[in-house]
């Protein structure tokens, strides 16, 4: 974790989806930061206009980045509830659905994050008493902006990055928070050391943390947070299995028609050239073999399809079905792995050859399949962990490691579903940290004083 960034998932390096601002005052003091940050104020709209032109930000809620809502507040009390990207939206939504079922009528709930990808994914679930909003940018006037008008009641980051204007004016304006799945490595924490001061002050916003793992819990209690600290475990074991659309994989097994099946789940730049790579060494042995690759971008599927045209290849985001001769099948639309999890047997996780830390474990192992990762899994030790123990997960080293791995268990069904089902049996769904983490915040709302 660093000085504007929580602990990404690559590392600390700025992800290319994050806003203007992300990833800067690395490891500075926190006047030095603020200082920054204002000076950047006047050529932020620029930077989002740019971002705009590379199809990364919604040129009609630019107002929202720059702290100017679109939307009304509504009358009552609000939760409101944060997450970065895609990888937070689903959490989010599981969060949010739970807090309005415990709280009384005049609660909304309010999400924001930073993607075009988490606004779609998010964009079905919204109603009257649940919005979307994007992030402002983290410069004070923007801040001060989009806190004027909401005016939260409590507020919930979830895996994300702390961006010290936003909590410094939410610890100033005495607004309850909590951090909930909260990540930091063993390089986030050496970094913080260097700066005890930054870090209690930062972290000193949150009245507590709910980390992801025992290590992480460990290290936020030894940055200072003591009994703030509650180690219940990763907040993506309470979410509910995806949702299948049991007419679209019919369908996809029908265009499939039996042939064996593998799939590289939230795959980055990074990853996708070890997996073709593992895929030639597939289709040298079974000919016929199909790779399901998932982008955690869906906007990269045009790029990844010039990557694959040897092979041959569909595109899901086109309404194309895999062909007999494809090799490869790109499914680049929202909202559908559930339906490409129930088609497919063998599920590598991406996002763990790369040094992005690996992506959720817990989605594909509900659905039985058998789970392949590479050596980074650092975003989901616990996890890791649980299916390590259990037998219910293989760590691959490289590509032809993977490939051989997925050849091996393509070609032995019994061996395939039975490392399935103990994934299955090792990831179950628990709904005791979504209930921790809900409790805490209904106990905030309720003291919060009326509107």
């Amino acid at each position: 974790m660093t000085v504007g960034i929580a602990d990404r998932p690559n590392g600390g390096r700025p992800d290319p989806s994050d806003g203007p601002v992300a990833g800067r005052g690395r490891g500075v003091p926190l006047t030095l930061y603020r200082w920054a940050a204002g000076l950047l104020t006047p050529v932020v709209p620029l930077l989002l206009d740019r971002r705009a032109r590379r199809n990364k930000e919604d040129p009609a809620r630019r107002h929202e980045r720059l702290g100017a809502p679109t939307l009304a507040r509504p009358p009552g009390r609000l939760v409101w509830m944060h997450g970065a990207s895609v990888g937070e939206s689903h959490v989010l939504g599981v969060l949010a659905d739970a807090v309005l079922a415990g709280a009384g009528d005049d609660v909304t709930v309010l999400l924001t994050t930073q993607t075009l990808t988490s606004a779609r994914r998010l964009q079905p679930l919204t109603g009257p008493r649940l919005l979307h909003q994007f992030a402002p940018v983290d410069t004070p006037q923007a801040v001060a902006g989009f806190l004027d008008h909401w005016r939260p009641d409590v507020a919930l980051w979830v895996e994300s990055e702390l961006w010290p204007n936003l909590l410094g004016e939410v610890r100033r304006r005495g607004i309850p928070a909590l951090l909930a799945n909260g990540r930091m490595s063993a390089r986030s924490h050496r970094r913080w050391r260097r700066f005890p001061g930054t870090a209690r002050r930062l972290l000193s916003t949150f009245r507590a943390v709910f980390p992801a793992d025992h290590q992480a819990a460990g290290r936020f209690s030894a940055l200072g947070l003591g009994d703030g600290v509650r180690d219940t475990g990763n907040l993506k074991l309470s979410a509910a299995t995806l949702i299948v659309d049991e007419a679209a994989a019919a369908e996809l097994r029908g265009a499939i028609a039996g042939r064996p099946v593998w799939l590289a789940a939230s795959t980055h730049h990074e990853d996708e050239a070890p997996v073709l790579e593992a895929h030639v060494l597939v289709r040298a042995s079974l000919p016929d073999a199909l790779l399901i690759m998932v982008p955690r971008h869906p906007d990269r599927g045009p790029e990844i399809l010039a990557q694959v045209v040897p092979e041959g290849a569909a595109r899901r985001s086109e309404g194309a079905l895999p062909r007999a001769t494809d090799g490869v099948y790109i499914a680049d639309t929202m909202g559908e792995l559930g339906t490409l999890f129930s088609v497919s047997p063998v599920v590598f996780v991406a996002g763990t050859f790369g040094g992005h830390g690996g992506h959720n474990p817990i989605e594909p192992a509900r659905f039985g399949a058998a789970i392949l990762h590479g050596p980074d899994m650092t975003n989901f030790v616990d996890a890791a962990e649980a299916l390590g123990s259990a037998g219910g997960a293989r760590q691959v080293a490289d590509a032809a490691d993977l490939a051989a791995t997925v050849v091996e268990l393509l070609g032995d069904r019994s061996a395939c579903a039975a490392l399935g089902a103990r994934a299955r049996a090792a990831l179950g769904r628990n709904t005791a940290v979504r209930d921790a983490v809900v409790a805490q915040i209904l106990d905030l709302l309720e003291r919060s004083p009326c509107p």
